[in-house]
């Protein structure tokens, strides 16, 4: 496991390694169905919207304060009865995949949610990603479903399979 510390994401100190994450893996991977990179700005909104909602954005970094991966999760559907549910997603930099970060990151989201009374954690996988598939199950996500052929990247059809873990929290869920 590489040295690391778990710290809170700001766009200020990490919107740049942020958006460099993200934009390495629109352009070479499946983890995200995209086809433009992304700009600076789009990061401002991308922030602003997880802080407006009070969603987290999680981060590891290295000894020389090098982010290394990030963590978030956001609205699952805008409908009220939804409230307890959020979709989450994680990427880690190229150079630091197959370390153990992303469980570092999934278990930080995981309490988080606990703490924010939530109930249910979906994660949208792409059906290749084997890797992603195998830490959502050892965490204890379940296999609810998977969406076929619904994305088109890299001249072929994806599947989009979804991951699902019930957290024991709300203790007295309200309809409001």
């Amino acid at each position: 496991m590489i040295e690391h510390a778990v710290i809170p994401c700001t766009f200020e100190r990490h919107s740049k390694a942020i958006l460099d994450i993200f934009n390495e893996v629109i352009r070479n991977s499946t983890a995200l169905y995209d086809y433009q990179q992304r700009d600076l700005d789009s990061m401002r909104g991308w922030f602003e919207g997880k802080e407006k909602n009070e969603f987290p954005v999680i981060g590891i970094e290295n000894s020389d304060d090098e982010l290394l991966g990030f963590g978030s999760y956001g609205t699952f559907r805008a409908w009220p009865a939804y409230k307890y549910t959020v979709e989450h997603s994680i990427y880690i930099h190229k150079d630091y995949r197959g370390h153990g970060l992303g469980r570092v990151l999934m278990q930080e989201l995981i309490a988080t949610a606990r703490q924010k009374e939530l109930h249910s954690m979906i994660g949208g996988i792409d059906a290749s990603n084997t890797g992603s598939i195998a830490l959502h199950e050892k965490l204890g996500f379940k296999h609810a479903g998977t969406l076929y052929q619904v994305g088109f990247k890299f001249g072929r059809w994806l599947d989009l399979a979804f991951y699902q873990l019930l957290l024991d929290t709300p203790e007295y869920p309200v309809e409001e």
